[in-house]
């Protein structure tokens, strides 16, 4: 039973029993410092009272645990699940360093716990009592939504927004562009899916490097990016489409509707996305969703692509996975997006729309990059990987020259 346990003395005659059965004290030996062993069960239990406040959403009980720091700012989250599990400590007489590992659910919306690092300090008070002094993302972890301040919850039809330092109006702004993708994606794609969408906003770009745990340089004119939290399959929860506020707030109304439409996408089909799909597939499939029912032509879609076709530098090959780095080269990884999306539409407006989502699912089924392609073009469209490069190399040059 939590709080309640027996360790034995060393170096004394007999033994030395103490039962605690305070919860939260510290098991010690007689005129012994708790051991590592024991100062690890002592944190833990420490931590699981601390989650269950938060998912009962009890600040009293939060507050008896050490620092109220940061209860406001997870408060409004719908939770279904909320845990930690102590991995390592590190004690420094009567402080504690703790590595823990959280794992939690939005309700609704996560299939499986999201898991993240956590590094966490405690301090005994002058009665042994274990208090939580601190909680920060651990080394090389990206932060979460709530370690940028006070979380914001909107809920739309098929979508829920969260947003740090952004107010309620821009969030159910928010919510209103991913109530629309996601019936749009439901038509393109099918509906074996979610059928919803969690979108994380943070107050500025720096905010969605936090996020993502890399430099904010990685991302600038990068509008939404869209993160798998656990891996693929079909167990992965809803994935988190992570906006920068900043780049966002420079596209227009069309803009923004393909933008969550094009992440919404990705979301639908992560199951059938592994290693074995190339980008030029993924990002083509998302941006042939995200325009599909726009009306933009090529020429205004593609306006890099078609200004390497008329001066006469038609792409010998299909964009490589390099070509969408994020290198800084803004030009190359336009014409990257423009290729896998005009790849794409080639194949809905050659071989059929339903002949476009087959090959991407076969694609995915293959599960290893090699062959993978070339085996799903011969089941599903009935060519060779050089014959699908020359119709799409004439299909740039019909369409943009």
């Amino acid at each position: 039973m939590a709080g309640r346990g027996r360790v034995r003395g060393s170096g004394v005659p007999g033994l030395c029993l103490v039962l605690v059965l305070l919860a939260g004290l510290s098991l010690v030996g007689c005129g012994g410092r708790p051991t590592t062993g024991t100062a690890k069960a002592d944190v833990q239990r420490v931590l699981d009272r601390r989650a269950a406040a938060v998912l009962h959403h009890d600040a009293g009980a939060y507050a008896a645990t050490g620092t109220s720091e940061g209860y406001a700012d997870v408060r409004a989250l719908p939770l279904a699940a909320w845990s930690y599990r102590v991995t390592a400590v590190r004690r420094d007489g009567d402080t504690v360093t703790a590595d823990a590992e959280l794992s939690y659910r939005i309700r609704g919306y996560d299939r499986a716990p999201v898991t993240v690092g956590r590094t966490l300090r405690l301090a005994r008070d002058a009665a042994g009592r274990w208090g939580v002094t601190s909680e920060e993302p651990a080394k090389k972890a990206g932060e979460q939504l709530w370690d940028q301040g006070v979380v914001t919850v909107v809920r739309g039809e098929h979508s829920l927004v969260l947003g740090a330092g952004q107010p309620a109006a821009r969030l159910r702004a928010f919510a209103d562009l991913a109530d629309g993708a996601v019936p749009a994606v439901s038509a393109a794609w099918g509906t074996d899916w979610a059928g919803h969408v969690v979108v994380l906003v943070p107050k500025s770009l720096d905010g969605m490097a936090g996020l993502l745990g890399s430099p904010a340089s990685s991302y600038r004119g990068i509008a939404a990016v869209t993160t798998g939290e656990t891996g693929g399959g079909t167990r992965t929860p809803a994935d988190r489409v992570v906006v920068n506020p900043d780049a966002y707030a420079l596209l227009g109304t069309v803009g923004r509707q393909v933008v969550l439409t094009h992440e919404t996408t990705h979301v639908a089909t992560r199951a059938h996305t592994n290693a074995a799909t190339p980008l030029w597939l993924s990002e083509g499939y998302a941006d042939w969703v995200g325009y599909r029912e726009t009306g933009r032509t090529p020429r205004q879609v593609a306006p890099e692509l078609q200004n390497a076709v008329t001066e006469g530098r038609v792409p010998a090959g299909l964009p490589t996975d390099a070509d969408f780095g994020f290198s800084g080269d803004a030009a190359r990884l336009a014409r990257a997006y423009e290729g896998g999306w005009l790849a794409c539409r080639m194949i809905a407006d050659r071989w059929g729309e339903v002949k476009l989502d087959a090959f991407y699912r076969a694609v995915g089924a293959h599960e290893k990059r090699t062959g993978a392609v070339e085996g799903a073009l011969k089941s599903v469209l009935g060519t060779s990987l050089p014959e699908f490069t020359a119709h799409w190399r004439t299909y740039l040059r019909d369409q943009l020259a």
